[in-house]
């Protein structure tokens, strides 16, 4: 773990141009044959595209051919369990945010180890993007790599600016900390409303019990800020009988459903899927939103107006106490279920899109929703930095130049479970709807989390 926290650096600099694949990236030729690659769809068809257009580069320079299926995001989900579960699987899958599906499977042995493509650019790659793909199999009773990372992303707040200003505040006077920022926003509901948006909300903070993910890091985002960053430690164990991580609990469980009770999140939020707050955004029936990535903008970069002028990226403000807050990070990459039939070629192409100009354009072909897992590529690259986007700067900056620290799943698999049985999102639908007090509900959610981890011990 100690190597893990280095410092990224890519040694000599990058030559690298706003689009396309340069300087014919170097590849192996593998065994040969045809692999079968799935991955996510993007949230815009530009991802889409430049996934295509790299594969098909690596097709041409390799020799080897790819099968590629891109599915929608729960959709692939539901067909890698299936996969796993019953053996016919593909021989690599790339997924965005595969938080809830690597642990508990390497845990059980079901992935292929990817330790030497990893380690050979280990000082390449962040610091976080390393913990997030390491993870303890109990089969092996050791810790490997068992996904390449490419990309990483925060979860920045998506303001429309325009809207601010209508209800006659200046974004400039925002609070600097991180209950006070959230409040900053309620009053404007009613002077939008009294301006005839009849419909209008404060917010959109993911308090669902659906999930999968936003709601997730929205409160791993407010425990942190509540100085509850420690409920599970880079040793896999889970710390709720921590007093302080029980206070942050209560807080944030607290300031989120209270928000929801007066009137400041839309109904429905209890039960939306990732993209319904976005669609909420669009709409213009939430004035701020806390999501993950820059999908919010990114899907209406064609509206000039919303995307230059009207919409606004803001980072994370300071936590309660007033110190720095870090970002929790998700990566994404590539990854080989066990009994893939191609293993040789699947990890040619790993190791092709490990190249940092492979990597870059890739991602920046997809409009930099994802921000590359070598933090040297953007600061390298001018683009990734470019103040003419209003946007793309300041979620670099949050993503992977700012302190940043690691979902906790790679640290314990049982943080994986938690996150997908919804455990926080029950536990503001406890207070909600069934007459709970946050005291109890979050006592509730911890006896859970405890019998979760109880299941999974490190010898």
């Amino acid at each position: 773990m100690e190597s893990m926290r280095r410092r990224s650096a890519i040694r000599g600099s990058l030559c690298l141009a706003a689009t396309g694949i340069l300087a014919r990236p170097k590849t192996t030729k593998a065994a040969g044959g045809t692999a079968v690659v799935w991955r996510d769809q993007g949230f815009v068809p530009e991802e889409d595209a430049a996934f295509r257009a790299t594969v098909a580069a690596f097709e041409k320079s390799s020799g080897n051919k790819i099968d590629l299926s891109i599915m929608p995001f729960m959709a692939l989900n539901q067909k890698i369990i299936s996969a796993l579960t019953s053996g016919d699987v593909p021989d690599l899958i790339f997924h965005i945010a595969p938080s809830t599906i690597l642990p508990q499977n390497a845990w059980n042995d079901k992935l292929e180890d990817v330790s030497d493509i990893v380690e050979a650019h280990r000082g390449e790659l962040s610091a976080t993007s390393l913990l997030s793909s390491n993870y303890y199999n109990n089969v092996t009773k050791r810790r490997a790599f068992y996904m390449v990372p490419l990309s990483q992303g925060a979860e920045p707040f998506h303001v429309w600016g325009d809207l601010v200003e209508k209800a006659g505040f200046s974004l400039a006077d925002a609070p600097k900390t991180w209950d006070a920022f959230w409040d900053f926003f309620k009053p404007m509901q009613k002077v939008l409303r009294g301006k005839g948006m009849r419909r209008i909300y404060a917010m959109g903070p993911q308090i669902t019990t659906v999930g999968p993910n936003d709601g997730n890091g929205l409160m791993a985002h407010f425990m942190i800020a509540n100085g509850g960053a420690g409920i599970v430690t880079e040793d896999g164990k889970l710390h709720t009988d921590d007093p302080k991580v029980r206070e942050a609990a209560i807080r944030s469980v607290s300031w989120l459903t209270n928000a929801y009770k007066e009137g400041y999140v839309p109904p429905e939020a209890l039960s939306w899927t990732d993209a319904d707050d976005n669609n909420a955004f669009h709409e213009k029936l939430i004035v701020m939103d806390f999501d993950g990535s820059l999908s919010t903008e990114l899907a209406m970069i064609k509206d000039r107006k919303a995307y230059l002028e009207d919409m606004r990226t803001l980072g994370l403000p300071l936590a309660n106490d007033g110190t720095p807050m870090p970002a929790q990070i998700g990566a994404g990459g590539l990854f080989i279920p066990k009994g893939a039939g191609n293993v040789a070629v699947a990890k040619d192409l790993m190791r092709y899109f490990l190249q940092p100009e492979v990597m870059n354009a890739n991602l920046k072909g997809g409009l930099g929703r994802s921000v590359p897992a070598i933090p040297q590529i953007v600061k390298d690259d001018p683009w990734w930095l470019d103040p003419s986007d209003p946007h793309r700067p300041q979620y670099v900056r949050e993503s992977v130049l700012g302190p940043t620290i690691a979902a906790y799943t790679g640290y314990n698999p049982a943080w994986g479970q938690v996150n997908a049985e919804q455990l926080w999102g029950n536990c503001h639908a406890d207070v909600i709807k069934n007459g709970m007090t946050p005291n109890a509900a979050v006592d509730k959610a911890f006896r859970r989390m405890e019998a979760i981890f109880a299941k999974f011990t490190f010898e």
